[in-house]
């Protein structure tokens, strides 16, 4: 009784230790808070790293999207793009929209922004193309009537919801509209090419699986990078510019490569624990 006794307890404590293990894995910030180091930046119209007018910049911690030097937008949208590229993560941003959108933006694009995830390459952008072959979480600020923020957007993609195809540009989450200067929490959970699940201040808000290219919504891009209905099980990471200011003070990531197969075929076999101090995948 005593030998089993001891097996068990070895065998409780190495699981216990196993998942210890598994458990510790904790979020990476990928921005510093004190410059842009280990980020690109992609303005349409411009050269790869002409970062225009600084509309990339770090302020007081924060990285910020500034146009006091524009004199009118003229759609130079912008992107700024982590240098490394991911395929199953949980990325979020803490963020806030503040001042007044530069002269003559859209006035669709007044207090929007975005996280483009699954992405091209910075470096594979047109020196015009407007955004890149990616998903969007798009970010929105309250306007005092019901306005969601994580939202699905879709430049040069497509997803599926509930088996089918969805080809429509975007489709509005169910979130809470967050009026004013107040900063929001939004996460992603990006599962390589099977599930991304977009979450406000902790909430799941949408849901969706099998992102590919395809659609269109996106300009000035290079044909060759273009493939109808690929699968996008990787990619890079950016933030945009779209004629508002915002800031954000926290962009970090929970990298969960190590914790899913990339063999495995079906997700449903898995699930996730993610947290601020947690990754963890088992077969159920």
């Amino acid at each position: 009784m005593k030998l089993v006794f001891s097996i068990a307890l070895t065998l409780f404590c190495f699981g216990a230790f196993a998942q210890k293990q598994i458990d510790n894995k904790e979020w990476k910030q990928l921005f510093n808070g004190k410059n842009l180091d280990g980020w690109d930046i992609k303005i349409r119209g411009y050269d790869l790293n002409d970062n225009f007018g600084n509309t990339f910049r770090v302020e007081d911690g924060k990285m910020v999207v500034r146009y006091d030097k524009y004199d009118d937008f003229k759609q130079k949208y912008g992107h700024i793009f982590y240098k490394s590229d991911f395929s199953y993560y949980r990325i979020a941003v803490e963020y806030r929209f503040v001042g007044e959108q530069a002269p003559k933006g859209e006035g669709w694009a007044w207090r929007n922004s975005g996280i483009m995830v699954q992405g091209q390459p910075a470096a594979t952008m047109g020196k015009d193309q407007d955004f890149p072959i990616s998903i969007e979480v798009q970010l929105l600020g309250g306007d005092e009537k019901k306005r969601t923020t994580c939202n699905l957007c879709t430049p040069g993609t497509n997803v599926e919801m509930n088996g089918k195809l969805v080809t429509q540009h975007c489709v509005n989450s169910t979130s809470k509209t967050y009026n004013g200067d107040q900063w929001v929490r939004a996460e992603v959970l990006v599962l390589g090419d099977s599930l991304i699940q977009h979450f406000a201040n902790g909430e799941m808000v949408l849901a969706y699986n099998k992102p590919q290219m395809g659609g269109g919504n996106v300009s000035g891009n290079n044909p060759a990078q273009f493939i109808d209905g690929k699968l996008l099980d990787h990619g890079s990471i950016s933030l945009q510019s779209e004629s508002h200011p915002v800031e954000f003070r926290k962009v970090e990531i929970l990298n969960l490569k190590g914790c899913m197969d990339p063999k495995a075929t079906n997700y449903k076999d898995y699930y996730v624990k993610a947290d601020n101090s947690a990754c963890t995948y088992k077969k159920k």
